[in-house]
C-alpha cells in the first residue's frame, strides 16, 4: 500500500466520521444519512434505514446484576450511604469503626488496639482540616442534638443544616460559637409553617 493510498483512506475515514456527526441534535448514518438508534442490549449504534452498525462494544454503565423488585434492587446495590448535609463532610469520608475487632470478629491485641486508637485520632484530625470545618462539625452536631431532643423529622434536620451552611459560606456567622449559631436554623425549621 502506497503512502498516497494510506492518506486517501485516512481522509475518507475522516469524511465518514464527519458525516456521522450530529445533525440538528441527532446522529446520522455515514452511508445513507438515516437516523441512528442506540441498541443498549447489544451495545451498538445502528442505522434505522440500512442497518449499518456505526458503533459497537459500547460501555454499559448500568449495574451488572438484575433486580425484579425494589427490595431486591436495594439488596444488590453496592453503593455507599447517600450524601447528607447533616454531616460536615456530607457523609463522604471513611470512618474507622470503634470496635477493637478484626475482620473475622476476633479481639485485637493490646498493641493493635493502640495502633487503631492512633489511627482513629489521626482520621478524626484529618476529617476537619481547619477551624471553619471544626466549627461546622460542632454546629451540625448541635443541630442534630437539638432536633433529636425536639423530636423533629430528618428532613427538618437536613434543611436546618443547609441553612447553617449557607450562612457560614456567606460569612454571616463570624466570631460566634457554633452551638449558639446552630439554634436559629433549628428554631426556624422546627416552627409551624404559619409561625414563620
Amino acid at each position: 500500500m502506497t503512502d498516497s493510498s494510506v492518506r486517501d483512506r485516512t481522509e475518507e475515514d475522516e469524511r465518514t466520521d464527519a458525516a456521522a456527526e450530529e445533525s440538528e441534535g441527532q446522529l446520522v448514518c455515514p452511508e445513507c444519512g438515516g437516523a441512528l438508534e442506540a441498541d443498549s442490549e447489544r451495545g451498538e449504534t445502528v442505522c434505522r434505514e440500512c442497518g449499518l452498525v456505526v458503533e459497537e462494544d459500547e460501555i454499559d454503565r448500568g449495574p451488572e446484576w438484575r433486580a425484579f423488585d425494589s427490595a431486591e434492587k436495594e439488596e444488590k446495590s453496592r453503593v455507599g450511604a447517600p450524601t447528607t448535609k447533616m454531616m460536615h463532610d456530607e457523609g463522604l469520608s471513611t470512618n474507622i469503626g470503634w470496635q477493637d475487632k478484626d475482620a473475622y470478629g476476633n479481639s485485637l491485641s493490646s498493641r493493635q488496639r493502640q495502633k487503631m486508637q492512633r489511627l482513629r485520632t489521626w482520621n478524626e484530625r484529618f476529617r476537619t482540616r481547619d477551624s471553619k470545618e471544626r466549627n461546622l462539625k460542632q454546629a451540625l452536631g448541635e443541630i442534630d442534638r437539638m432536633a433529636s431532643a425536639l423530636g423533629l423529622p430528618e428532613n427538618v434536620r437536613e434543611t436546618a443544616s443547609v441553612i447553617y451552611r449557607r450562612a457560614l459560606d456567606e460569612d454571616l456567622l463570624p466570631g460566634r460559637e457554633g452551638r449558639v449559631q446552630a439554634r436559629l436554623p433549628v428554631h426556624r425549621e422546627g416552627a409551624e409553617p404559619g409561625d414563620r
